[in-house]
């Protein structure tokens, strides 16, 4: 078998490598490349797998699930912002990432190792592809489940040019012995490749061009600690206010020529539960009723009435939520209720429940998770029985 050759430049730092054996040794034929779009080159290593709870629910056809669909990548890269300045919201987070990006282009460095944590559909993704381009570098996107071997991942550090980023999305999801075949590239820029076997076996050290990891994640807490101590920027995005969800929503109907009004785009952020993948989505649906059902513009009327016919409520609810919520209230006297039994009278799976359903119920205050059982609070019980006029 061919070595692998790696050469380093007397001056400038610069990299050139010779990976004769590349294509045996790690398989990089499944590296699929996509076109460039200036000033980023964006090169998808995978798709994003679903996650085990929601391809094993019927959530995933639920018009308000923050998760990426399949098939919506497409016109979601067309919506999204490539600028700070255009990405509305996440002031503090946007802040002081744009100041750690000034820094590292002034010292001519790698921005340092990046955690972005945070609900799905919040712009973790988006956030990771702007730093790219405030960098002037290129990025290379790949997801943990389709690194689940520590060859895939050699493939694709090998490849990053100096300074470049890798995003990995889904990184509480790599598998363990993957996770640390990253730790001494991310702090010496650097990893073991053996060849051969047996008797015949050799380890070779491998230098790496310097880079930046940008990780994503919905569940910081299942990383490792010594993963997580390696990134140098951690931080967490949160959920949008209504007025910002509008300024996202009022951009993209522009970038799909569809006339809004301030107020329409206000009624669809009302129901959008703070996230703009979810915002984006009801946008294109609301726009096809504005096409079919009236002269093409979306104002606050026209909104209402096809998010009621989507059955998305004032606050973000669909028909799952308030059946859930309307069980505990109507058959259980508000509660305590354990989660055995919700799962049985909803006809779900508990993990589903819990995963999928409470966590915007609880964030919104209409549901308590008390150690007796799930209870719905007093605001709850009001909206059930302004939902009955």
């Amino acid at each position: 078998m061919e070595t692998l050759k790696n050469k380093k430049k007397s001056t400038g730092g610069r990299y050139t490598r010779e990976l004769s054996a590349e294509a045996e040794l790690f398989g990089t034929d499944s590296l699929l490349a996509v076109p460039e779009t200036a000033p980023v080159k964006t090169s998808a290593v995978s798709s994003v797998a679903s996650s085990a709870v929601s391809s094993a629910v019927s959530s995933a056809e639920r018009v308000i699930d923050g998760e990426r669909r399949e098939g919506e990548l497409t016109w979601e890269h067309g919506l999204r912002p490539q600028r700070f300045e255009d990405f509305p919201g996440q002031d503090r987070v946007k802040e002081k990432i744009k100041v750690f990006v000034e820094a590292a282009k002034g010292r001519g460095e790698p921005l340092d190792h990046v955690l972005l944590s945070g609900p799905p559909g919040l712009g973790k993704t988006t956030l990771a592809h702007i730093i790219a381009h405030a960098m002037g570098v290129e990025i290379k996107t790949t997801s943990g489940p389709a690194l689940d071997k520590k060859g895939d991942l050699a493939a694709v550090l090998t490849s990053l040019k100096p300074n470049s980023i890798l995003f990995i999305d889904e990184i509480h999801r790599l598998q363990t012995v993957v996770e640390e075949y990253l730790y001494s590239a991310m702090e010496d820029y650097y990893i073991d490749i053996v060849t051969g076997d047996g008797l015949g076996a050799r380890s070779m050290k491998f230098t790496l061009a310097p880079f930046t990891l940008i990780g994503a994640t919905t569940r910081a807490g299942l990383l490792n600690a010594p993963f997580r101590d390696r990134f140098g920027i951690v931080e967490r995005l949160s959920f949008y206010d209504k007025a910002t969800l509008a300024q996202i929503i009022t951009r993209s109907a522009s970038l799909l020529t569809t006339k809004i009004t301030a107020e329409g785009a206000l009624e669809i952020a009302k129901r959008s539960r703070g996230t703009p993948r979810v915002a984006n989505r009801l946008l294109k649906r609301v726009r096809d009723y504005a096409q079919v059902r009236s002269d093409g513009t979306i104002d606050a009327k026209l909104a209402s009435y096809a998010l009621d016919q989507l059955e998305v409520d004032h606050l973000g609810l669909d028909d799952m939520d308030r059946k859930m919520l309307t069980l505990i209230n109507d058959k259980f006297a508000g509660g305590p209720v354990g989660i055995e039994t919700l799962s049985a009278a909803l006809a779900e799976e508990k993990d589903t429940l819990e995963e999928v359903y409470e966590p915007f119920l609880i964030q919104e205050g209409l549901i308590q998770k008390t150690p007796r059982g799930r209870m719905i609070t007093a605001l709850a019980k009001a909206h059930l029985e302004e939902m009955k006029l």
